[in-house]
């Protein structure tokens, strides 16, 4: 009888174990879950912000170096055309940047946020594994 309660208490004190250890798991699981979520919101929050308040930076620059060219060109016209040409290439050149800019801090966002969606879909997983593996009581 000794041995039989000997196995009895050493498996029944491993089954505690087991659980104790995976509700452990299970609540850091959900604390990480928990955590990336707010984590991705802040970070697409702050993307976004970001993004738009560069959008708005650029806006009145732009608008100012359509003025600037515009009355260039007419200051220039009378030296030559050629000038207020150069002007209008030098703009479109800026307008194309900016807009390659915007667009790769658009894609950067984006990849972010994925990367970040990613991985709380991966703890996800996890959870869902670590409570399927959870002994029942």
């Amino acid at each position: 009888m000794g041995v039989t309660s000997f196995f009895t208490n050493l498996f029944g004190s491993a089954k505690e174990t087991t659980a104790t250890l995976t509700d452990k798991a299970e609540t850091f699981t959900d604390d990480a879950i928990a955590r990336a979520k707010e984590t991705i919101s802040e970070v697409a929050d702050k993307a976004e912000t970001a993004f738009e308040d560069a959008k708005e930076s650029a806006a009145p620059l732009l608008d100012k170096a359509n003025d600037y060219a515009d009355k260039a060109k007419e200051t220039f016209s009378e030296y030559s055309d050629k000038t207020a040409e150069t002007l209008e290439q030098t703009m479109d050149t800026v307008k194309e940047k900016t807009k390659v800019a915007m667009d790769k801090l658009e894609d950067f966002t984006d990849n972010a946020k994925e990367a970040i969606e990613d991985k709380i879909d991966a703890l996800t997983d996890k959870k869902t594994e670590l409570e399927k593996a959870k002994p029942t009581k």
